[in-house]
């Protein structure tokens, strides 16, 4: 369906250090996610507001991006995003175990709480949709820290966010969940 962050094991697995650059765009995009989603829920889906994230993303990941067939499709695009952001704060863990943690958090916050203040609408559940597809299908998990402690952290921040999303308890919670814990086994 689209081209992107699945492919991106070899593009980091040469790397012998940490782009010196990496924390500082993980924030920016972070700051640059809640502007396009906050900034009139109208952007998302247009088919061009998310460049400025992208484009932070493929600074790390330059084989990320979104197929001409996708433009314009909100979940695809917040998947994109969210699956591009979380890759670049799983590459810093692998880099700064704790750094990554924390960076994770706010990560995992900023997506509850820009989901949170979306009005409830069919574009809600799209965004929703989207954030846990981005977490599910477009990130490439081999990128965590090895370190325990910090991979025990950043795995529970991301269930977290599943029962902000769809509800504590629900069907759908459970499923988003077991996709992820399956991804991490």
């Amino acid at each position: 369906m689209f081209r992107g962050l699945t492919q991106l094991a070899g593009t980091t697995a040469d790397k012998k250090s940490i782009s010196p650059s990496l924390r500082s765009d993980i924030y920016t995009a972070i700051d640059q996610f809640k502007a396009w989603i906050n900034g009139g829920l109208g952007q998302a889906g247009d088919g061009v507001s998310y460049t400025s994230v992208l484009n932070t993303i493929q600074k790390h990941f330059p084989n990320a991006k979104i197929g001409l067939e996708s433009l314009g499709q909100t979940e695809v695009e917040v998947a994109v995003v969210v699956g591009g952001v979380t890759n670049m704060i799983l590459e810093m863990s692998k880099w700064e175990a704790l750094g990554g943690g924390m960076a994770m958090r706010t990560w995992v916050d900023n997506l509850g709480n820009v989901y949170a203040s979306i009005p409830p609408s069919t574009k809600k559940e799209t965004i929703g949709r989207g954030i846990v597809r981005g977490l599910n299908q477009n990130t490439d998990y081999s990128l965590m820290t090895r370190e325990f402690t910090a991979k025990i952290q950043i795995i529970s921040c991301l269930k977290s966010l599943f029962p902000k999303i769809y509800g504590a308890g629900s069907e759908q919670t459970r499923q988003a969940e077991a996709m992820l814990s399956s991804k991490l086994i």
